[in-house]
């Protein structure tokens, strides 16, 4: 078994009343971060799901002073409402809270099969976890991912849900070569056991990706990954990130993660570093026909900057630029 941490970086603050934890076969873990209303919004959608799967939720309160979100979600638990448990992740960062949030899955819910993981900006379909278990089934993959469709807070904006920052990457349910994002995902419990503590890697804790890392160290040591295009979550989309600096911070740091993340897949291969810089260097030469490309085919200037500012992103990764949009979240 994999113990909780002994260092205090994680803490218990309530769970359901008599909670069978030998009974849960599925586990949601939904970290939240200064968003009192809107974790119970989230939560109000998995009380609502349409499954015979008994599942316990464990939310993962991510800011261990004030805990307004776990000051919200505790009646819920403490009620009976909602199977599951409220925990503090006391060191900042959102790897810190997926982690907390896992290891404590596995410690106190022994016998669960599929971990799942939602957002407290997110809202889950009435279906959703069932047909996230039901794929992972069906496909035997070992994780799964499903789309992230953007709720925007203005309609008019409603136009960005196809740029790449805010598209799903693919479209029908199967097997599939790479998964990026914890915003919507099925783990199964054979991947944390074999994989083991720190699941993601605290490096990326302010940066964002350390999901995306996670993920492409699992696909290396062979687990398959699926897709599950009818397990839709909701993700609110605040006006502030339809705004220029926000698509183009977020893109760049897109490009960041995507060289951090390939230098650790290649780490131990010969000239592993040239070799990822010099794929960099390619992609940015290609960028501009590559934007081109997008113009021609959407109209948007938005979309057709995008792969010249991930690939500008690459780059600079390897002067040691790092873009944590998480270190400010009211800017985020």
């Amino acid at each position: 078994m994999i113990p909780l941490p002994s260092d205090g970086s994680v803490s218990i603050a309530g769970r359901s009343a008599g909670l069978a934890a030998e009974t849960v076969e599925a586990v949601v873990t939904l970290p939240t971060f200064k968003r009192p209303e809107q974790v119970l919004a989230t939560l109000a959608s998995l009380k609502a799901q349409q499954t015979a799967r008994r599942f316990a939720v464990i939310v993962m309160e991510n800011e261990a002073e004030a805990r307004d979100g776990a000051k919200a979600a505790l009646p819920l638990f403490e009620r009976g409402e909602i199977a599951g448990m409220v925990i503090i992740a006391h060191e900042r960062g959102n790897c810190s809270a997926y982690n907390a949030g896992w290891q404590t899955a596995i410690v106190h819910f022994p016998d669960f099969e599929h971990l799942l993981v939602i957002d407290d900006d997110e809202i889950a379909d009435p279906f959703w976890l069932e047909n996230m278990c039901r794929v992972a089934e069906t496909l035997g993959a070992d994780i799964v991912g499903g789309p992230q469709v953007p709720v925007f807070a203005d309609p008019a904006h409603a136009r960005w849900a196809e740029h790449p920052v805010f598209a799903p990457p693919y479209r029908e349910t199967g097997l599939v070569p790479a998964l990026y994002s914890s915003g919507n995902l099925l783990v199964g419990r054979n991947v944390l056991t074999a994989m083991g503590p720190p699941f993601l890697d605290l490096r990326f804790n302010f940066m964002g990706g350390g999901d995306s890392d996670f993920l492409s160290r699992a696909a290396q040591r062979g687990f398959v990954l699926g897709w599950c295009a009818e397990a839709k979550v909701h993700e609110t989309v605040p006006a502030r990130r339809i705004e220029a600096d926000w698509i183009r911070a977020r893109s760049l740091r897109n490009g960041v993660i995507s060289t951090l993340v390939e230098k650790k897949k290649r780490a131990g291969t010969p000239l592993a570093g040239a070799k990822v810089f010099t794929k960099s260097l390619a992609l940015l030469a290609a960028s501009p026909l590559r934007g081109a490309v997008r113009l021609a085919r959407t109209g948007s200037p938005a979309t057709a900057l995008y792969p010249i500012h991930v690939a500008l992103g690459r780059v600079l990764a390897e002067f040691g630029y790092a873009n944590e949009q998480y270190r400010q979240p009211e800017k985020n």
